[in-house]
């Protein structure tokens, strides 16, 4: 269960770096907030998942996924440049993820 926790928490932050780019500093009031829950809701999961994992590799894998996660949906929808350097790159910080998941001991 701690790595379906790691991983939606990861996945919220996803929801809520983009929620930040739309907040426009904080000042759209409802982006605002739904940025707000999103982090909220991002942390309450990795603190989860963290009952169970190691601090290094779960806050690795969780930041990892948000960063990959971000960029992917930055390229696709957010007319983000695209290159093959970058897609690379994002291949490997997956690939690094995934290593670190089949290396880890639960707790």
């Amino acid at each position: 269960m701690a790595w379906i926790y790691l991983v939606i928490g990861g996945l919220m932050e996803v929801f809520w770096a983009i929620g930040l780019k739309y907040s426009d500093g904080f000042t759209n009031p409802i982006i605002s907030l739904l940025t707000i829950v999103g982090i909220v809701t991002s942390f309450y999961f990795f603190a989860r998942a963290l009952k169970y994992l190691p601090v290094g590799t779960a806050y690795a894998i969780f930041t990892g996924l948000g960063a990959a996660g971000t960029a992917v949906i930055g390229m696709m929808f957010l007319n983000e440049s695209i290159s093959l350097m970058k897609i690379f790159f994002i291949i490997l910080l997956i690939s690094s993820i995934i290593g670190l998941k089949l290396n880890a001991k639960e707790a």
